[in-house]
């Protein structure tokens, strides 16, 4: 007896799906190669079934590691997160010819996704604007509507100073890079020095005539950079300038912006990099102050930049266990190996952010024109970041909406959705793999970067998250906001 026509047809369809599915060849030829272009070990003939966890053995084995090490594997520009046969046969993939794995190494320590609120901190008696691990993630430091700035014992998770000395907001903190300084900046234009460990005042840099934007210090692996002495400065008056910390007396000046400077950001390649209002971002050189450079990619205010070394500048010698050599010849050396490992050799990437709702990509020691003008976010974007090891970029925006994207090429990668009001920051873990997010719908928010997804959500705030900071040595996020109180997350 003969099947009826349609079900022949569904039958032949169905086989048909079958064989679309199928994993594409019993083997496959592969060739490693590390994100340089350079090739590892000789052809190998391989199972299509063949997981990520297996090649991280089998490139283990190549490259005679002793320690096992993480790796993360890529096929044109694509990760690998599955079978290697299925991947191939979803991307419709060839295989006609030996087929190329890109490796990028993963940090080998892992940070755990916090979990609960282990302390809120109650001291400010307005709210809380900004708050900053130190570069060796043992302390803490906040600044406030109330003019104060405070630090905290990260051991006992109590208030452990109040510096004050500030007669308006504190709207920025900054440490340098060796944790021997604390800066603040305030609404009066006034930036005051902090010994974090005494929480006395050093001192005064006067020199501003409007309020503080942002601080950055110079990074330790810079020529004479350590002990840190030099720090930067923006200001609402237009203003660049660059401090001698010892003697509080302002050493550069720079001004070209026809507008309020936005952000200011010392680079590793002896660049200064400012962001402003009047839709530019400058280069200055950081030994004469002088002019190297302008971008002008943006049609609206520029809110905010990020540099792929960000991580690597912040921390200097400090590793993920909050150690540093104490002499300052090792200490420098060891800066300048943490910003090699960073930049792995290649120009430095400068990202921002723009009230035109767009992000763009630079490599500045090499032009101004952009790598990638990144467009997806419909309102304007407050904060960017890159992940410690440059490999991701994050855009929080006022659209609700937290974007991932690619760090050396700028591409869309996700759209994280979980927010109900404007996303005000994101903070990277030392490891790359999470990323906090707070909101003016007063609840931090835990991402996992690999799956694209919610990891945790953290309630606990009465009202706008303004401020979330993830330490360096992965094990702690604190946040600030309108409710007043600083809050510590840990696993």
């Amino acid at each position: 007896m003969t099947e009826p026509p349609q079900k022949m047809a569904r039958r032949e369809q169905a086989g048909k799906a079958k064989e679309e599915e199928a994993p594409t060849d019993a083997s496959i030829i592969i060739q490693f190669q590390s994100a340089t272009g350079e090739t590892t070990g000789p052809q190998l003939d391989i199972p299509h079934t063949v997981t990520p966890q297996q090649l991280e053995t089998l490139l283990n084995g190549l490259l005679a590691n002793e320690d096992k090490l993480p790796y993360s594997f890529y096929i044109e520009e694509e990760e690998l997160l599955g079978e290697l046969g299925a991947h191939l046969a979803a991307g419709g993939l060839s295989v006609e010819k030996a087929l190329t794995i890109t490796y990028q190494p993963q940090a080998v320590f892992r940070v755990r996704p916090v979990a609960r609120c282990t302390a809120s901190m109650p001291g400010h008696s307005e709210s809380v604007l900004t708050v900053q691990f130190s570069p060796c993630g043992t302390m803490l430091a906040s600044g406030a509507g109330d003019t104060t700035v405070r630090l905290w014992d990260l051991n006992t998770q109590l208030p452990k100073t109040e510096c004050k000395g500030h007669k308006n907001w504190v709207l920025v903190v900054a440490w340098s890079p060796d944790a021997k300084y604390l800066a603040s900046g305030d609404m009066n234009g006034s930036i005051l020095l902090w010994e974090p460990a005494s929480g006395k005042q050093l001192g005064a840099c006067s020199g501003h005539s409007k309020w503080i934007t942002s601080l950055s210090w110079q990074p330790a692996h810079r020529p004479g950079a350590l002990p840190s002495s030099r720090f930067a400065s923006g200001s609402k008056d237009n203003t660049v300038k660059v401090w001698d910390a010892a003697t509080r007396r302002c050493v550069l000046s720079m001004s070209n912006h026809s507008a309020l400077v936005t952000a200011v950001l010392w680079g590793g390649e002896g660049l200064i990099y400012s962001a402003s209002r009047d839709c530019s971002i400058s280069a200055w050189d950081e030994a004469d102050g002088k002019l190297v450079r302008v971008f002008k990619g943006h049609g609206h205010w520029v809110n905010t930049l990020a540099l792929s070394s960000g991580f690597a500048l912040r921390t200097g010698a400090f590793d993920h266990t909050g150690k540093a050599p104490a002499d300052i010849e090792a200490a420098r050396a060891k800066a300048v190996e943490r910003y090699a490992e960073a930049t792995q050799g290649k120009p430095e990437r400068l990202v921002s952010g723009s009230d035109d709702f767009t992000l763009c990509l630079y490599e500045p020691s090499v032009g101004k024109t952009p790598i990638a003008r990144m467009t997806g976010h419909v309102q304007l974007i407050n904060q960017v970041v890159f992940s410690p090891d440059g490999r991701f970029i994050l855009s929080a925006s006022f659209d609700k909406s937290v974007k991932l994207w690619d760090g050396a090429r700028g591409t869309f990668l996700a759209t994280l959705r979980g927010h109900v009001g404007p996303v005000y920051q994101v903070a990277w873990s030392a490891d790359s793999r999470l990323f906090a997010s707070g909101s003016k719908d007063s609840t931090i928010k835990v991402w996992d970067a690999r799956t694209r997804k919610l990891k945790v959500d953290l309630p606990g705030h009465a009202d706008e998250v303004f401020t979330v900071d993830w330490s360096p040595d992965g094990g702690s996020v604190a946040s600030g906001g309108k409710d007043r109180v600083l809050k510590l997350w840990r696993h």
